[in-house]
């Protein structure tokens, strides 16, 4: 295998030492930044691991922890969770830093500003377990790759805060290191670091050192540890104490949902998806799921919320797609519309309203706003060239037209917009172009449009901005993004294009035209509201009441924070502008793209045949949410943390919790005699409520999940330390002790479940069955409370989640990675994978076999104490295993076949 890196690139230090440590079998290749990078949107200067059956790995922490699994060293949670965190928390911080150091020029403190935090939180890491490296008494992957990070920055050591000394003791160690001083001596040469440099100065500055000020990070780092006070501590017990009476009663909006007076009014909009094509994970976490969670959390908090979206069918690409499947643009649009329709519902996406944009009120409404446009003067007459295919007889807009990129010369670049560098290009300006109807090559003719005149609209649009900006959250890319097109100058832009599909232009002289489908599409969102109430005015004409949120990819962001708002503004009539612009990054498919052509990737219509219910797929969407950068979804990942983080975790407390309500206390919540232990565990668990709160209020949907894990890894603890099932054996103290541990622990369960709703709305529906949770308590409030008293009966109680097992994933990750047809295979073709959530057993049932099962295996080890007869022992064991199985299935779990043991015949 072939590592290229090239030198100067901070990530090739890591991948370099780790090869080292790891004494992988690697041939270095060294030169400079790839002036084609092998897969698109990786970065030149990116190392690259070229395996020897083809496979090419571009993520630094995937190579490097490549290296220590070819070794043997498999990885741990604890290495997999620094992991994480050096890829979505540290490595931003880094470049940030670094970016300050090279092109700034700052030095010491000033220079690693951005990093304060992140250091403190290796330093308590360290401090707490007292270990010599981060994940133990042995350096481990983890070690090399934060290292990698963090030494381009500190390696003169002056930056390092002198009071962080395990962390100065841990960085020094490991410096030394020969392999690490080798990487350092052969990556970070003066000549590379100089070159690097020079890319750097021509990059814009990373996101988190240019928007700390006005960034929605949290008050409080996440992962950092808070000391509790005393009176934090009394106040999450006056709150237990108050109970589920205080909680407010759950919010019935009316139908339909309109604003109403005194309330928060929140309404939310997702990027209309294309109709012409099945979308796949990265479009569904970018803008529907997103938007779905926040929407779910918003009627948790008992905010008046409409959550509206639909298919955009208009223009080039339906067109497109309608010659290339032989129908009509209005049958491409019924059948597309009814296929994204049946994904989100699978998804349990809770619109108020699906809708289209090919309606009545998608024409009147558009055709006003340009009327309105007209009148006052903000419109443009103007000829353009564009480019015409004379074979077809038709000017080529959009995307009937593709060639090289002008500015990044990627060669498969549309005719509105580049998909490698994001930049927005006019047709006439692709080299080599080609018609895509009949791969003929047009010829630029002269032709008469209308622009939106957005200089003429800019003194309007940046004191909104501005307001906007200092009261709404407007996501880091989407301020830098919206930034970057004021700077560059606003240009009057078309609205107007020659094609027959589409919302006709109004007006003499251009009525063989239709609107351009960006100026059209996100007028849909009025149009989709008036389709849901004749009311749709008291939504959209009514900023005065309503917050509006817009959930989308950065790719769509210029559209809707310049174009659409300075449409709006133009139109002069109260128009409800947006409030909060939420954009992700994207969302790549195991280091590469999600490609429909070459059958790569998981879409829509596809996730439902993996066996995989649809719950698994939002967790793990939104668990690796790109909110602050790229991120890639990954199989072995997704088993990683089904295995982890829901199995282990999240539903192994709340079986605990109320499998030991019913198999200790007869199925009734017991009395509870709070100690100060339980009292502390109380204001932990409340201190993480908080910070849920405050991350989903400035929509960081990804960290807010972390704080569920939280709770549920609080809970683990708790039981553990406490010990229950020992406790209800003893004397009167300890049974009450069980009592109080068992009380809490499903309370908190309770809690959980609605935290968990946004997420996994099934899994919280599940729970509140099991716990028989009053929907009276199904509200979030600031306060965790016991909402199941002393009394309160819980149902059945059984497993949530359920193991996903290599061969699985390995075959789903072969299947998805190339292999598969363009049309969805039938789910009998496919991997056979687990249904994760289990149908309800018999609680009575369970608790009777794990006794038999625990007696039976305290008998089979005194046999072997004793020195039994071999015969006799292994009769013994069959009859364990026998009850293990029989135990399995009852609690819904697939029974695990015994390891085969003793020599392999030869």
């Amino acid at each position: 295998m072939r590592l290229r890196v090239a030198a100067g690139g901070p990530a090739a230090l890591k991948v370099v030492a780790a090869a080292g440590a790891a004494a992988a079998p690697v041939r270095l290749v060294w030169g400079g930044p790839l002036e084609r990078p092998l897969a698109p949107l990786i970065s030149p200067w990116v190392p690259a691991l070229e395996l020897d059956s083809g496979t090419v790995l571009f993520s630094p922490n995937a190579i490097c922890q490549f290296f220590f699994l070819a070794r043997g060293e498999e990885p741990t949670d604890l290495t997999n969770q620094w992991l994480e965190w050096d890829a979505t928390e540290l490595q931003p911080a880094a470049a940030a830093a670094l970016y300050t150091q090279l092109v700034h020029g700052k030095k010491g403190l000033e220079a690693v500003e951005a990093l304060g935090k992140l250091l403190a939180h290796i330093e308590q890491n360290l401090s707490r377990r007292g270990t010599a490296y981060l994940a133990g008494d042995t350096k481990s992957v983890a070690d090399v790759v934060v290292w990698g990070t963090l030494f381009p920055v500190l390696q003169d050591q002056t930056s390092l805060p002198s009071e962080l000394q395990a962390l100065r003791t841990w960085f020094q160690s490991m410096t030394l290191l020969e392999v690490c001083r080798k990487a350092a001596d052969s990556v970070l040469t003066p000549k590379a670091l100089l070159e690097f440099k020079s890319y750097l100065q021509k990059q814009p500055p990373p996101s988190l050192a240019m928007e700390r000020a006005t960034s929605n990070e949290p008050e409080e780092e996440e992962g950092s540890e808070h000391v509790l006070t005393e009176e934090e501590i009394t106040a999450a017990a006056d709150a237990w104490a108050r109970g589920a009476a205080v909680l407010p009663k759950p919010w019935q909006p009316q139908k339909p949902v309109l604003p109403v007076e005194g309330m928060r009014n929140i309404l939310i909009t997702s990027a209309l998806p294309y109709v012409n094509n099945v979308p796949h994970l990265g479009n569904i976490i970018g803008c529907v799921l997103s938007a779905d969670t926040f929407a779910r959390y918003c009627r948790l908090r008992n905010w008046n919320t409409l959550y509206v979206c639909g298919t955009d069918e208009y223009g080039t690409a339906t067109e497109t797609k309608a010659v290339e499947e032989g129908l009509t643009p209005q049958e491409i649009c019924n059948k597309y519309n009814a296929i994204h329709a049946d994904i989100y519902r699978w998804f349990n996406i809770s619109f108020d309203y699906f809708g289209r944009t090919t309606t009545p009120y998608q024409t009147m409404i558009a055709q006003d706003i340009f009327q309105r446009l007209l009148a006052r003067g903000f419109l443009l007459e103007d000829t353009v060239e564009q480019l015409q295919c004379e074979d077809c007889q038709r000017f080529l807009a959009d995307r009937f037209v593709e060639g090289t990129c002008p500015f990044c010369s990627y060669e498969e670049a549309r005719g509105d917009q580049c998909d490698k560098c994001g930049k927005l290009i006019n047709a006439v300006e692709l080299k080599n172009p080609q018609c895509k109807l009949c791969r003929g090559v047009p010829v630029v003719k002269p032709t008469k449009h209308l622009f939106l005149d957005l200089p003429k609209l800019e003194e309007q649009l940046e004191p909104w901005l501005e307001q906007s900006w200092a009261t709404g959250n407007w996501t880091a890319n989407a301020r830098y993004i919206t930034r970057s097109w004021i700077r560059d100058g606003l240009k009057p832009r078309c609205i107007t294009r020659d094609l027959k599909w589409g919302t006709p232009v109004p007006l003499d002289g251009f009525r063989d035209k239709v609107f351009y489908v960006w100026f059209d599409a996100p007028i849909g969102y009025l149009s989709i509201t008036a389709n849901y109430t004749d009311q749709w005015e008291r939504w959209w004409k009514n900023p005065q009441q309503v917050e509006l949120y817009n959930f989308m990819a950065k790719d769509n962001v210029p559209f809707h924070s310049v174009i659409f708002p300075c449409s709006l503004l133009g139109a002069d009539d109260n128009y409800t502008l947006v409030n909060h612009l939420i954009a992700t990054e994207y969302l790549n498919y195991e280091d590469g793209k999600f490609s429909k052509s070459r059958g790569v990737g998981v879409f829509g219509d596809m996730a439902k045949d993996t066996g995989i219910p649809a719950d698994i797929w939002r967790f793990y969407l939104l668990y690796l949410r790109p909110e602050g950068q790229d991120s890639a979804f990954s199989w072995s990942d997704l088993m990683v943390k089904n295995n982890s983080e829901l199995l282990n975790n999240l539903g192994n407390f709340i079986n605990r919790a109320g499998m030991f309500v019913c198999k200790f206390f007869g199925g009734t919540v017991p009395n509870m005699v709070l100690t100060p232990e339980d009292k502390r565990l109380l204001a932990r668990v409340t201190l993480e409520l908080h910070q849920y709160h405050q991350l989903l209020e400035k929509v960081r949907i990804r960290d807010a999940l972390r704080c569920i894990l939280s709770i549920s890894r609080h809970g683990n603890q708790y039981i553990q330390v406490n010990e229950p099932w020992k406790r209800i054996k003893g004397d009167e103290k300890d049974r009450q002790r069980a009592g109080t541990v068992t009380g809490v622990a499903v309370n908190m369960a309770s809690m959980l479940a609605v935290m968990l709703q946004p997420y996994m709305p099934s899994v919280s529906l599940a729970i509140q069955g099991q716990l028989c949770i009053p929907l009276d308590c199904f509200i979030l409030s600031h306060d965790f409370t016991c909402t199941l008293p002393p009394g309160h009966r819980v149902g059945t109680v059984s497993p949530l989640f359920q193991k996903l097992e290599n061969d699985q994933i390995e075959a789903l990750r072969k299947h998805f990675g190339g292999g598969q047809a363009k049309q969805s295979p039938p789910a009998s073709e496919l991997p056979p994978a687990p249904a994760t959530l289990v149908a309800p057993s018999d609680p009575q049932l369970i608790q009777e076999l794990t006794e038999e099962v625990a007696k039976q295996g305290n008998h089979v080890r005194q046999l072997k104490a004793n020195k039994a007869e071999k015969t006799q022992v292994d009769t013994e064991v069959a009859k364990l295993l026998e009850l293990k199985k029989q135990l399995a299935l009852a609690e819904g779990k697939t029974p695990e076949v015994p390891a085969s043991k003793g020599k392999r015949k030869k």
